[in-house]
């Protein structure tokens, strides 16, 4: 049996299918109504008719226009073809379809720090359309598909041919157990090759992504501080499986290894011959009406170490202090490890200094301050909430929490 042959002739078949890339698509090219890509792009419209229509779909037509803005900076001349939909999810996620139809996540630019870090993902995302990888991405796993089920056929074929003639039934077992394994092999082996043309893809977008980048004008190295914040955020999740997910590497892995894609890019940055703006001010101009929403939704992910870390990247600017300082005392307060409670108690204290803190902040400052001891501090924190929200839905709680340190339990 010629196991062997066999295998090498699908990973040669797979190597050729994930080769073949076509060439840029043509500006406002759609496809025609006869061909395989007609049919992703009717998925890709009811998909994106879902996300206009979806609670999670952030309709701020500021924010709308601000990302389209960055968008058709980096997608030039493709600006038309592509439509970006904000999405308040607290991922750090972003997609595009064949269609041109994409997405951005809130979790993505909760943790960008500058418009340039937004430029590169939009700049990757369009690189994604514009060289077609979605479609070569299903052509190849349709033609790797066929050869893998043909190969593993004419394996079983051969299998059971040499099965039957064996001397014995030792024989007939170990032939019937190396045909299954070679199988399973092959099975591996078109897996494998289906994530490293993801991988191949991931790379390309990368690097075309950074060409959009430098060409728009942005800073170069913005791209490799994506990716190096993402790393140090990683490091610091409260779960050892997210810690480690960035230093593994296997063949089911659909993203090249974070420190490789940030090495990359940094090498390109240093050959770059154009230096850049970042944009960080526009940016945090842009994302301000949102922050406090899109730290609350991080909060829900339960990975405290990781907010903690996005909280402390933010804070670095010294811009919106008292919304951050507020969300560091909510993440100390929920976490509820040893010392927590000061932190928290520091964090919310900070936060009452500044001129941008949420009205909350002192109601949690009152509640925190009762815990601590001290009525006095705690009285004052209550009656600067209610004055500062005198429609508060619970203001019937911070007055009866009032009452009880005053010592008038009565209405």
């Amino acid at each position: 049996m010629r196991a062997r042959t066999f295998l090498a002739v699908l990973l040669a078949t797979s190597v050729a299918a994930g080769s073949a890339f076509s060439e840029p698509r043509t500006v406002g090219l759609k496809p025609s109504l006869a061909t395989d890509e007609a049919g992703l792009w009717d998925e890709s419209a009811k998909a994106e008719r879902g996300a206009r229509q979806s609670a999670d779909f952030n309709s701020d037509p500021e924010l709308t226009a601000y990302v389209r803005g960055v968008t058709c900076k980096v997608a030039t001349p493709y600006c038309d073809d592509i439509r970006v939909y904000v999405m308040d999810r607290p991922v750090s996620n972003a997609l595009m379809a064949p269609n041109g139809y994409s997405e951005v996540w809130s979790g993505l630019m909760l943790r960008s720090t500058s418009e340039a870090e937004l430029a590169f993902v939009l700049g990757h995302e369009t690189a994604h359309f514009v060289e077609n990888h979605s479609i070569e991405a299903w052509r190849a796993q349709k033609k790797r598909a066929n050869v893998m089920l043909a190969v593993s056929a004419g394996i079983a074929i051969a299998g059971v041919a040499a099965t039957a003639n064996a001397p014995t039934i030792d024989a007939a077992r170990s032939i019937q157990d190396l045909t299954n394994a070679v199988i399973d092999g092959v099975y591996l082996a078109y897996v494998a090759s289906l994530f490293a043309f993801s991988r191949g893809n991931e790379a390309e977008a990368d690097r075309l992504g950074f060409e959009r980048l430098v060409a728009a004008g942005y800073a170069p190295g913005a791209a490799a501080t994506m990716w190096r914040n993402q790393i140090a955020e990683a490091a610091a999740s409260d779960f050892p499986r997210v810690r480690s997910r960035g230093a593994r590497a296997n063949i089911f892995n659909t993203h090249p290894i974070e420190l490789e894609r940030a090495a990359v890019l940094e090498d390109l940055a240093a050959k770059a011959a154009k230096t850049g703006e970042l944009g960080r001010e526009r940016y945090r101009a842009a994302i301000r009406p949102h922050l406090a929403d899109w730290l609350k939704d991080d909060l829900t992910r339960r990975d405290f170490g990781q907010t903690l870390h996005i909280i402390d990247r933010l804070a670095a600017t010294g811009d919106d202090l008292g919304v951050l300082e507020f969300y560091r005392g909510e993440t100390y307060r929920r976490r509820r490890k040893d010392g927590d409670q000061e932190k928290a108690l520091a964090a919310y204290m900070a936060a009452s200094r500044t001129s941008d803190a949420p009205v909350a902040v002192w109601r949690e400052l009152g509640d925190m301050q009762v815990k601590t001891g001290a009525p006095d501090a705690a009285r004052v924190a209550y009656e600067t909430y209610l004055a500062n929200a005198p429609d508060a839905q619970d203001r019937w709680i911070v007055e009866a929490s009032l009452k009880k340190l005053t010592g008038n339990p009565g209405s």
